[in-house]
């Protein structure tokens, strides 16, 4: 199975365990508007542009609205099953973020959390990702911002003055960062203040 494939049954099977009204780091949705979202993403691609095009939003919410009145089973199944056959083909490319990403987004909305050991393998993928989206990640930053982890690789995501925040952890963990997750182990290094606003920044992809 690819790292999409087995963070898919992963997240899933978080959800279910979660309950449908369990909180998620995705704002104030609950376990069942993820699942109604990821479900709408892959199977209603006449409102699935309202993700990223602000003028299809109110399209995409009225779908998503009637989509979470949905027993929370069948959305889970929905997802398990993954994306229809004709995504399939570009499942890993279209989906390895989306599901580790909302994978974690489960995970560490509950008390207690600890980041996952992922294999070496897993932690590359994420790694070539992660350099792929980091500039865009970080394009508002002022200050510049550096990627790092602990086996001596390094990005530069935002070239920007003098002033220079370092963020060092395993590649899972600072592609959460560079999605807009906080809640994530990371050490940071430059000016209190530099840090502070690198993650105060809107970091959305």
């Amino acid at each position: 199975m690819t790292l999409a494939q087995r963070e898919r049954q992963a997240l899933v099977e978080a959800m279910a365990a979660a309950g449908p009204d369990a909180p998620t780091l995705c704002g104030e949705w609950t376990a069942r508007d993820l699942a109604a979202h990821l479900v709408v993403r892959e199977r209603r691609p006449d409102a699935a542009p309202g993700i990223l095009l602000k003028p299809f939003a109110p399209y995409l919410d009225s779908v998503q609205r009637k989509v979470t009145r949905r027993p929370f089973t069948d959305l889970l199944d929905e997802v398990r099953s993954g994306p229809p056959f004709y995504l399939r083909p570009v499942d890993a490319l279209m989906n390895t973020t989306e599901m580790f990403v909302h994978h974690e987004d489960v995970r560490r909305a509950a008390p207690g959390w600890e980041p996952r050991t992922l294999s070496a393998a897993d932690e590359d993928r994420l790694w070539k990702i992660l350099t792929g989206l980091a500039r865009m990640a970080y394009r508002k930053s002022p200050i510049t911002v550096a990627l790092a982890t602990p086996d001596g690789r390094r990005t530069v995501a935002r070239q920007a003055g003098d002033r220079t925040v370092v963020l060092a952890g395993p590649p899972s963990e600072l592609l959460l960062h560079a999605f807009g997750r906080n809640t994530v182990r990371l050490e940071a290094t430059g000016a209190p203040e530099d840090v502070e606003l690198v993650h105060a920044l809107d970091r959305s992809v």
